[in-house]
This record gives structure tokens, C-alpha cells and sequence, in this order.
């Protein structure tokens, strides 16, 4: 291979040597020698250019191929993207379509529910029963006999749901009420009485059915004694306002000297002038409730008052049986068709002929449809 064909650098070869081979003399060595090395250092200088330009196209490719991964990653990040709003799409329009199923579904329910209440209200006595309240009591005097010891008299007060488009009607004589509910239906004129023509006349149709209440038949109440609170009896009349007396007796019940201590809460208990004190700690009401009595200076005078146990007590056994109102008749089915107190009129007007089975109405009581009412029964005195 020539040597000078593969430089860059081409150098002119010395005279004599362009012919042939004639005789080499010392000096055309030299320069041959001379003329080598010239072209041994352009080859070293080319290999240096080409070895910094493998250099930078090592270092392009290097950049490339972390632009192309970069670029390849960002591509596959997008089309995760891409479908994971696909995903989520199609999950947002299940998503809304099973609500809305959902949502029929419960406005079914809701339905079903709201009807078989109002059947349950009627067909179960047990749905009648609120709950019962709270109610504080105070016993007076002590129990003499062996039998009355555990008897406790109490007075019904029941509440009975009346939905709308119903009636309770209650006769003076049972036996008009029982012929009532013994022909179940009855056909009731709107004309109020009046004597009007056969085809002018206006009817609707009403069912009767009797009326069963529950009623307790057995009550346990387990009763404990309070450790923080006494009860205040026998208090003068000192013609003064309910708070002012409270006051007094707090401050006086306040005071260590006394016998007391911090006083937590003071109340007046319903229709029984006394009065319950709460103590913040134990140990104080006990020593006062063993005393029995003790004198009080309200205002400018000395009173002596009784100081008496505070029980508390919870219903552990609570049975009820159920009991049919002998006088009062259920209609139900009435429409919407009079107002409330012609409807009323027109019931009892019906209702109190003979001619029509009826009697003589002790009291009434109506609820228009898409209302409900409450209908209270008490003991009856007769």
C-alpha cells in the first residue's frame, strides 16, 4: 500500500527517485527518512482527529439513545394515560349507571317500606307503643299492708297513630259500636241530610273495624338509692319566687358547717314541693339523710326541714296485654272529598241514626288524607 495515498498530507517525493531505482545516495536517505517521518506524523495527527471525532459521535449516540429512551417512556407513560382514561370512563359511566339503578331501587323499597308500616300499624298492635318516658316520681306516705306493698296504680294515657283518611268515632253505648264494626262497611250520604234526588245524591264508601290498644299488665322497677343527692321536704311557705328559695338553700347546703358541700344542681320536683340537691361529691348527702332533719335559716327565720334518701329507678320487666275499646270504631278509607270540619259533620250526622245502625256520638276525631293524627285515650271514668 502506498503510504501517501492513505495521508492527508501528500508530500513531493525527492528528485532521482520519480524514475525508477537508480542509486540511493546517503543524502536521499535522509530524506527519505525525513519524508517518513513527516508522513508519520500527519498519520498521528489524523488518528488524533478521527479518535476525538469517534469521541463525539460516541457521545451523540450516547445522547440519542437517552433522548430516545427518554422519549420511548414518556410514550409509554402517555398511552397508560390514554388508557387509563379509558379505564375510568367506562368505570365513571358504570359507576353512574349503578346509581341510578340503585337509586330506583331504593325509591321501590322506600315504597314497599312505607306501605307495610301503615299495614303493620293497623295489623300489629305492638307498632302502637311509643316509647316510654321519662317520668320523675315521688311516693308519699308509707305502705301499711302486706298486699298493697307491691302494687303500684297506674293511669293509661295511651297514644294511638291515626294515618290520614281515617276517623275514630266513639259512642255513648257499646252495643251501637259493636253494630258498627259487625257490618264492616257502610255507604255514607255527602248530602249532610239534606233530601235531595237519587241521582243527585253523593256517597262514599267506608270501612269499620274495631279498635285494639295494648295495656300494661305487669311493671318491675328496680329502684337505688343516690349517693350524691338528698331530697328537701317540708319547706316553708315564704311567699317567695321558686329561684330565690333554690338559691337560699344552695348557699346554706354550700357551706362545710353546715353538714354540706359544693352543690352540683339544685331542682323543684313537679307537684310535690320538694326540692332534689345534687352534691358534687360522695359522702356528703349520706350524714345529712341519717340527721333526718335540720334547721335552715332562710331569710330573718329558722325553719326545720326534712332531709329524705333521692332514689333512682329503671323498669326491669315491663308486659302489656292487648285490650279492644268497647265504644270507639276505626273508619278508614275516607277520601279527600270535604273539608275537615264537614267531613266531621257529616260522619257523626250519619253515624248517630238509628235507621242506619248508629247511636249517639260521645266524641269524634278525623284526619284528612295525606295527614296524621294522634288520638289519646284515657281511663274511662264511666
Amino acid at each position: 500500500m502506498d503510504l501517501e495515498e492513505d495521508s492527508f498530507i501528500k508530500l513531493p517525493l525527492p528528485e532521482g527517485l520519480q524514475d525508477g531505482f537508480p542509486e540511493v545516495t546517503p543524502e536521499q536517505v535522509r530524506q527519505e527518512i525525513e519524508h517518513c517521518k513527516e508522513l508519520c506524523s500527519s498519520l498521528e495527527q489524523d488518528h488524533a482527529k478521527l479518535q476525538m471525532a469517534k469521541e463525539a459521535v460516541e457521545q451523540k449516540t450516547q445522547e440519542l439513545r437517552k433522548e430516545g429512551e427518554l422519549l420511548h417512556k414518556n410514550l409509554e407513560q402517555q398511552m397508560s394515560l390514554n388508557r387509563d382514561e379509558d379505564v375510568s370512563c367506562q368505570v365513571g359511566f358504570l359507576l353512574a349507571k349503578e346509581n341510578d339503578r340503585l337509586k330506583q331501587e331504593k325509591q321501590v323499597l322506600k315504597k314497599k317500606l312505607e306501605e307495610a308500616r301503615k299495614r303493620m300499624v293497623w295489623e300489629d298492635p305492638a307498632m302502637m307503643l311509643p316509647a316510654l318516658p321519662e317520668k320523675k316520681m315521688v311516693f308519699k306516705g308509707l305502705v301499711t299492708t302486706k298486699e298493697d306493698r307491691n302494687k303500684l296504680t297506674l293511669t293509661p294515657l295511651i297514644r294511638y297513630p291515626l294515618l290520614g283518611g281515617s276517623a275514630l268515632i266513639t259512642f255513648e253505648k257499646a252495643e251501637v259500636a259493636q253494630r258498627i264494626i259487625e257490618a264492616k262497611e257502610h255507604m255514607v250520604e255527602l248530602s249532610c241530610g239534606e233530601e235531595m234526588e237519587e241521582l243527585d245524591r253523593c256517597r262514599m264508601r267506608v270501612q269499620a273495624a274495631p279498635v285494639d290498644i295494648l295495656l300494661p299488665s305487669d311493671l318491675e322497677i328496680r329502684l337505688a338509692q343516690s349517693s350524691r343527692s338528698i331530697l328537701v321536704s317540708d319547706l316553708p311557705s315564704l311567699g317567695i319566687p321558686e329561684e330565690i328559695l333554690l338559691d337560699k338553700l344552695e348557699l346554706f347546703f354550700s357551706k362545710t358547717k353546715n353538714g354540706g358541700g359544693e352543690v352540683e344542681s339544685r331542682e323543684f320536683l313537679d307537684d310535690s314541693g320538694q326540692v332534689m340537691l345534687t352534691f358534687a361529691q360522695d359522702g356528703v348527702a349520706e350524714p345529712l339523710i341519717e340527721k333526718g332533719y335540720i334547721q335552715v335559716l332562710l331569710g330573718k327565720g329558722k325553719y326545720t326541714i326534712k332531709i329524705s334518701p333521692c332514689m333512682t329507678g329503671h323498669i326491669t320487666n315491663l308486659q302489656f296485654q292487648p285490650s279492644r275499646c268497647p265504644r270507639t270504631v276505626l273508619l278508614s278509607g275516607i277520601p279527600d272529598v270535604l273539608g275537615e270540619e264537614p267531613m266531621r259533620d257529616t260522619l257523626e250526622i250519619h253515624f248517630q241514626k238509628a235507621s242506619r245502625g248508629g247511636g249517639e256520638v260521645d266524641a269524634i276525631a278525623y284526619v284528612p288524607a295525606g295527614r296524621q293524627g294522634v288520638a289519646i285515650f284515657m281511663e274511662d271514668a264511666g
